[in-house]
Formats: structure tokens, sequence, C-alpha cells
């Protein structure tokens, strides 16, 4: 099958719809209007926000590239980026940019406009030209964070024009993972420096840039403002070309971690030009674009393009009206190529241009990404299937064990298994299992597979019900082994990262009313798949206290032991277990009788335990 460019088909789709020009239009009021914080404008259904590019909130620096961790700056305002990995970097924003956003969040009059609007409004555009657009994409953020999952009725979408950048990969990945990469569209005119400022290391003129572009969009406000315009000099211009122009080149080339800026594209991003304009959403790729098309300009049309956005976009708004015609010399192969080669025809980018090789193989590069991210997704459900009949082996010997005369269950069979071929063969289909699992993981860490992956119903279910079937064999093996003398207990010390992995996909997913209903009888399999690594460190906890002297020691024994009875019990008043948990061999009826004795025998019984020395809430 053939592969398909569509960049400059989104691009002209974007522009075909009101959202471009209605975005524009009340970021352009926002200007020029002298606007403090923000302003609404209602158009139909769609309700719109826009962010003034003058930012007057004080002690804000926006011109440095300091960064601060989202979770920890913002604290309780970003819910969705809180976590991250072990081993990953944290989710990182621009320093100067989060403090204007919170300095404007903290304020009553936001709060209270945002919660009326998502109340009343079918769709909300978050939207703001230059240092606005970032405050437009923290306050889309944000609302996407707070907004519940399970009852979003509104919509929310940010567009931007002429935006630096807000922070690193982590934070891209963090969207892509939630499924928001949709909802934010960055205009980018074809040669503006802003978008491009925070690739290139510190510069002494950034903050003169800085002053310039607040002059000149008071310059539009009043004839007194235009005549206090501040001035760039063609020297300071140029430096900051070649410096900002290097530093794209480098990030584009994929530099070291230590030369490699800080910031990273989200979203999409429609690259705007006096012929055209095409729309990316494959990061490596845009960067990679910022670059080429920036080396088409000069200093002067880099400072100026941020400045063109109103032609820029009614530009664009025309141009789905119109048919571009392909004029290019050579001969075009494919649809594929044709499209190609007009989507660079529209980023302003033509075959003689030295860049056009590299722009070329940069949006051929972008699509198969995309393709084989896809593909792999594709190749993976297959194999998921064939890996059924080894998870349906396992079910039945779960079966058979909890039906056995020798009333052990399931966990404790396993545990307790002599040599036999129906014992070995559920050993081998464990390992099997595991090592499809942690396959899928890795193609995951490695970007092979598509980012909002970990969401799909398929793998999310998938994966939780291989954890529960499969991980009490982990922690049978884990002590049948002995490994707890060796390493310690299991769910500190042996648990597997593929299990906490999915324990985080389960946690994430959409809950849907059904799953809070109670049980009307025992769940087929025990819903903490850590269940019995709990029951074996309760039990190792009986056992110290006989041998314990310290009291203060014992008490923190003895209050582990009663945490874990009163959970248990829980567990099995709300059915959460499977029936092998009160299986008259298992562990965990093993441990009811070990704890019952313990209380028996202990003299004087502390104070905090009194209420179990007549078996209050212990499971019969």
């Amino acid at each position: 099958m053939e592969a398909f460019e569509s960049s400059e088909m989104l691009a002209t789709f974007l522009a075909s719809t009101p959202l471009l020009e209605e975005s524009w239009k009340l970021c352009h009021h926002a200007n020029t209007a002298l606007v403090q914080n923000f302003v609404v404008n209602r158009v139909g259904e769609v309700t719109y926000v826009a962010f003034p590019a003058v930012q007057n909130i004080g002690g804000a620096n926006s011109c440095s590239r300091d960064s601060v961790a989202l979770g920890t700056a913002a604290e309780g305002v970003f819910t969705a980026f809180n976590r991250h990995d072990e081993g990953e970097e944290p989710v990182m924003v621009h320093a100067g940019l989060l403090q204007l956003f919170l300095a404007l969040y903290n304020t009553q009059i936001f709060r209270d406009k945002m919660s009326e609007l998502v109340n009343e409004s079918k769709s909300l555009v978050f939207t703001g030209h230059s240092v606005g657009g970032a405050i437009a994409s923290l306050s889309a953020l944000w609302l996407l964070s707070s907004l519940p999952k399970t009852s979003i009725s509104t919509a929310v979408f940010c567009i931007t024009f002429g935006s630096p950048m807000l922070g690193n990969e982590s934070l891209s990945r963090a969207i892509l993972h939630e499924r928001w990469g949709g909802n934010f569209y960055h205009v980018v005119g074809q040669h503006d420096i802003v978008p491009r400022l925070l690739f290139a290391p510190s510069s002494p003129f950034i903050p003169q840039l800085h002053s310039f572009y607040q002059s000149r969009h008071l310059s539009l406000t009043t004839p007194y403002h235009a005549q206090l315009a501040v001035q760039l000099s063609n020297e300071n211009k140029t430096e900051l070309f070649h410096t900002v122009l290097a530093g794209l080149e480098g990030n584009s080339r994929g530099v070291s971690d230590l030369e490699r800026s800080p910031f990273w594209p989200f979203g999409s991003y429609m690259f705007c030009t006096d012929r055209g304009s095409i729309c990316m959403d494959n990061a490596t790729a845009i960067v990679k674009l910022l670059y080429l098309m920036l080396a088409t300009g000069s200093p002067t049309s880099c400072i100026e393009d941020h400045l063109k956005y109103n032609e820029y976009v009614g530009r664009s708004c025309l141009q789905y009206l119109m048919r571009t015609s392909f004029t290019e010399g050579s001969s075009i192969e494919s649809s594929y190529e044709a499209g190609i080669a007009l989507a660079l025809q529209s980023a302003g980018i033509n075959s003689h241009d030295p860049v056009y090789g590299l722009a070329k193989d940069s949006l051929k590069m972008a699509n198969q990404v995309g393709c084989r991210r896809n593909l792999n997704n594709a190749k993976l459900a297959v194999d998921l299937s064939k890996f059924t009949p080894l998870r349906a082996q396992i079910e039945w010997y779960k079966a058979f064990c909890d039906d056995s005369d020798d009333q052990m269950g399931y966990y404790d069979s396993f545990k307790r298994r002599s040599a036999s071929k129906r014992g070995n063969k559920v050993n081998m289909n464990r390992f099997r299992l595991a090592l499809f699992w942690d396959k899928v993981i890795e193609m995951l860490k490695t970007n092979q597979l598509p980012y909002d992956f970990h969401m799909q119903a398929k793998y999310v279910n998938g994966s939780q019900f291989y954890k529960l079937l499969v991980e009490p064999l982990e922690i049978a093996e884990y002590y049948r082994s002995g490994m707890h003398k060796k390493k310690g207990h299991y769910i500190e010390h042996g648990r597997e990262k593929r299990f906490q992995i999915f324990d985080k996909w389960w946690k994430d997913r959409k809950v849907g009313e059904e799953e809070n209903s109670p049980r009307s009888k025992f769940a087929n399999l025990t819903q903490d798949s850590c269940f019995w690594g709990r029951v074996e460190e309760a039990r190792d906890c009986i056992y110290k206290v006989a041998s314990e002297m310290d009291m203060g020691r014992r008490l923190l024994l003895l209050e582990k032991i009663e945490m874990f009875e009163q959970y248990a019990s829980r567990m099995i008043d709300r059915k959460e277990v499977s029936k092998d948990v009160i299986a008259k061999n298992s562990s965990y009826n093993l441990f009811v009788g070990e704890w019952r004795e313990l209380k028996s025998h202990l003299q004087p019984w502390p104070l905090q335990f009194t209420s179990f020395q007549d078996g209050g809430n212990m499971v019969p």
C-alpha cells in the first residue's frame, strides 16, 4: 500500500475551519486593547479565551532558560503530571512562563471565569500570541488535568501564534500519553525567531529582543507608545539570528544530552509561509523543520516574522479555497512524492534551496515513523492473540487447583508443587508470557509503539488480566525458591518492573460506573495481585514476634499484622478475592490460625490490640 503525505492537507483543513481566524482575531484584540490578563469571546457554541502578548505580571523572567519540575513548582495544579516513572526525567517547564501562569491562576477572577465557561460552553479554545501563547498552553493543560476523565463534557483546544517553547521532552511524552497531542496547535511563521529562541544558548540580546517586541505590541495601541518603540541594531539582529540558527542546527542533528536544549515541542505545528502552510505532529521532524526554514531566512525576517501573523492567518484561511499547483521541473513518480513536494513548496522550500534534500528526508522520516509505530501496534495485536492459549492453560490449572481435594488452592498448589508435567507446563507458560510483556514494555520505552498505546483497552485489560492471573505464580515461585531469604520480601525486593507499570496503566484508565458496583460472588481472580506477598510478610512477622525481645520493635510487628488482617477482612467482605484465598489449607487460613494462636499467648496484651482478643474482625 502506497504511503500518503498529508501534512499540507491537515494545515488546509485547520485553515478551513473558523477556529484559526477567530482565535487570531481575539489575540489581535488582546494585543491592541491593552488587556491585562485575558479576554473572552463566544462565537456560537465555541468560547475563545485569549491572552495578550504583553505580560506585566511582576517578577517573572521569560527571557531566561531556567526550568522547574511542574509537579513540584505547581503542586496540585497540574495533577496529570505529578507522577513519573523511576529513572525518567520529571516533566519540566520554563520557570518564568510557569510563574506568569500561576500568578494568573491564583486570581479569583480567573478561576471563577474558567468554572463558568466550562459549565456553559461545549468547546473552549485557549489562544495567545507570543508569551500569551505559552500562557494559553498552560491554561489548557491545567483544565485538561482538572476535568474528570469520566465526565468531560467540554472540548478543550489550544491554538498559539509564535509561542515560545514551554517544556522538556518528558512534557511532550506525557501529553501524548494522555492523548492530548491533538488538542494543541502551534502556528509558526516561516522565520519567526520566538518559537526557536529557547533552542539556543542564552544570549545577551534576548532581553533586548523581549523589550523590542513588548514595545512593538504597545506601539499598536497608541501613538505615544509608537514614539517610544525600542529598536534593535542590525549587529544585534545578525548575532542573535546566527546564535539561534546554530543552536537549532545542533538540536536537529541529535547532539549529546549535555548540549541539547531542555525544551521540546508538543502537539501539532502549523508552519506558515507566503506560499501556504503545512502541519506536523512529529516532534523530531518539527525541530528539523524549525531549523531548515530559519536557514532560508535573514536576521531581519526572523525578527519581523513574529509580527506578521495577521497576514499569515489571512493567507492560510484563503488557501483551502484555491487549488495549489505543483510547478517544479522534476517529474513526480507517485502521489506520495507529489505530496512531499507540495508540502515543501507550502513551507517555502524550493528544490533549488540547499536545505531541500534535508527537508524532504525530514518529512519522509516523520511519515515513516508514524506508519512503523502503527504497524508494530497491529503486529502486537496478532501476537497477543497467539498467547491467549497459554493464558487459558493457566486458567484451567487454577480451576483444577481450586477444586482439588487437598484444598490448598491456586497459590499454594503451585508453591508446594512436586515435579509434574502439569506444573512444568504452567511454569513454562509463565516464562513465555513474561517475555512477551517485557518485549511490549521495551518497544514502548524505545518509541516503537504509539504514545497512547498504554491507554488502548485491549492492552490495558490484557495486562491487568495477565497480572492478576500470573503474579500469584511469580510470588509462589519467589518464596518456593527461597529468594526472600536472599533478597528480602517479594513486594519490595522481588517484584518485576512490568507489574509496577501495569499497575499504573490500570490506575490511569477511564473507569466506568459498573466497576464500582458491589460483587455478589467471589472474584475469579484476587483483585490485589500482591495479596499473597502480603500474606507471606504477615506470616513472617508472626514468626519474628516470638523471638523479638525489644518491646518497641515487637509492637511494630504486631501493628503490621493487625493492619494486614483488617485489609484482608475488607477484601473478603467485598468479595474481591478468589475462592483459593479462603481454601481450608491455604496460606491465608494458616495465617489466620497462627495469628489467633499468637494473640492467645501474648500477655499482657497491648491496649491497642484488645479488640482482637475475642476474635473481633477475624475471618472464620
